[in-house]
């Protein structure tokens, strides 16, 4: 009993500092990690541990398929150049920075060790991107390139981290030994998360039962994620490969009734389990230093100083430099991307740059390396501190860098709303213009009402479904107090009022949820 009230303590603890965050409009994983760390030291704090394969599982996959579900492959495509630059030399560069620094600082460290530690700081998480990113409200193409950034660039480290372990334990390194293994992962995962998304799309549009389909939908991602541990794929490839292959069929196959509380749901616990991991960062601090050598304690801090300069330093140098390049090229040659999008600028170059936060896969990483593994301490302080140090520094600033900037797109996003709606509109329409019924009518309207006009202009349109809005809204709440009136004066009973309760829920939704 203890131990769950301690977890509902710390449950409670995570909600406040994000309240508070919110607040005061600072991104919330910074509160949580620094409160955690703060929270470490509170006398008679339990000490939570997760083992680091079931932190991996639980807090990543559920939050990398989030996230990748709402990736858009063309945007994805449209951005290959920086997306590469950012996945594939950014973090080879970062880890071999990091490694020779530490080498530097402390030469008894192998090689092996210390290009695991390169890779396991080297890449920016999925989770902590997209927490702090979307509070910041940043122009679409900045945005675009980050969370692809954060999809893939766990997948590249940890493969390098993967082979560096592997190296450890086999007591010698060469290209020609792991090269296979290297292969085997990369190519497997593009294939095996694909495949397994169509599997799991041939039995889920079979399932109508709303709370038997959301709780597959959890089975199966975690299903994908060990699988792939077991067969020795990367688990974030193949989970990312996963998840977009269901989301461009998904949402012709899923019925309203199900999509509706699947996303409700699905936001919430990706919500509760990024205040959950990021507060858990936080919380490691006192078993990490309990753990360290009284002795080794100055060297090590310094390295982990050390290393955390490093991994900001060499982004910047490297973005900054890839950023030049590009607008030299677009200079001579021309900006002429495949829609609007906006042109890169030293600002775009900065904002990328300085938004490195590391997260939960850097840790748990860390702390999956066996307990033999040579400068294991090291390497877990370390993980510790450029994460906390990247959430705080980066976190903290990228908002009044962005502000400072004043970097603005056209709203391309919106632009192509308006025109999903009025094709949409123009569709629907077209269904039935021949029928002039009274009933048909008034499905005209609605469809007008909640789309807007396919003739009016955008702020006529805009316009006319703020008109809807109010007026739905007003009746809406007339409706639901006369129905709350007939139960408490027992003139319904509780049945007939929760299922009053239902289809006017579903009124208020067809409106865009705005009924209260």
């Amino acid at each position: 009993m203890r131990e769950l009230e301690a977890l509902i303590g710390l449950v409670v603890a995570a909600v406040v500092l994000a309240a508070a965050a919110r607040r005061v409009g600072a991104p919330y994983p910074v509160f949580l990690a620094v409160g955690g760390a703060i929270l470490a030291f509170v006398p008679g704090m339990p000490s939570f541990t997760v083992p680091p394969e079931l932190a991996l599982a639980l807090f990543v996959a559920p939050i990398l398929l989030d996230a990748a579900y709402d990736a858009s492959p063309r945007d994805l495509k449209d951005n290959w150049a920086p997306l590469t630059s950012l996945v594939v030399v950014a973090v080879g560069l970062t880890t071999i920075a990091v490694a020779v620094v530490a080498r530097t600082l402390l030469p008894a460290i192998p090689w092996a060790p210390a290009i695991a530690l390169g890779a396991i700081v080297a890449p920016p998480d999925a989770a902590a991107a997209t927490a702090v990113l979307r509070h910041l409200r940043p122009p679409h193409r900045i945005l675009t390139i980050l969370e692809g950034e954060s999809l893939l660039n766990d997948a590249s480290a940890l493969l390098i981290y993967r082979l560096a372990v592997g190296a450890v334990a086999a007591n010698s390194f060469s290209i020609g030994a792991v090269a296979p293994a290297f292969l085997f992962a990369v190519a497997g995962s593009v294939i095996v998360g694909p495949a397994l998304g169509w599997l799991t799309l041939q039995w889920s549009d079979r399932v109508q039962d709303v709370p038997t389909a959301i709780i597959l939908q959890f089975v199966s991602t975690f299903g994908v994620w060990i699988l792939a541990d077991r067969i020795g794929l990367s688990g974030v490839l193949t989970m990312v490969c996963y998840a977009i292959t269901v989301a461009r069929t998904a949402p012709q196959r899923t019925p309203a009734r199900i999509r509706i509380p699947s996303y409700a749901v699905w936001e919430t616990v990706v919500f509760m389990l990024n205040v959950l991991a990021f507060i858990f960062i936080g919380l490691q601090v006192r078993p990490i230093l309990a753990s360290l050598d009284p002795a080794a304690r100055g060297r090590y801090v310094a390295v982990a100083g050390a290393v955390l300069v490093t991994v900001i330093i060499v982004r910047i140098a490297w973005h900054m430099s890839f950023n030049a390049v590009i607008r030299w090229r677009e200079r001579r040659y021309g900006f002429h991307p495949p829609r609007p999008m906006l042109r890169p600028t030293v600002g775009s170059g900065l904002v990328i740059s300085w938004a490195g936060m590391r997260g939960i896969v850097s840790l748990a990483a860390a702390m999956a390396l066996p307990a033999v593994f040579p400068f294991r301490d090291l390497i877990v302080l370390t993980a510790f501190s450029v994460v906390l140090g990247t959430l705080a520094l980066q976190g903290l600033t990228l908002g009044p860098l962005l502000r400072a900037l004043d970097l603005r797109d056209d709203d391309p996003v919106g632009h192509e709303v308006g025109a999903a709606r009025e094709r949409a509109l123009r569709a629907g329409l077209a269904k039935f213009e021949d029928d002039r019924s009274p009933i048909a009518e008034a499905i005209r309207q609605e469809f007008i009402a909640h789309l807007g006009s396919a003739d009016a202009n955008p702020a006529e349109g805009e316009a006319r479904r703020s008109v809807h809005s109010d007026i739905h809204r007003r009746a809406l709440q007339a409706a639901r107090q006369e129905v709350h009136a007939m139960r408490a004066n027992d003139e319904i009973g509780d049945d007939a009022f929760h299922q009053m309760e239902e289809e006017l829920d579903w009124i208020e939704m067809a409106d865009g949820g705005k009924g209260e």
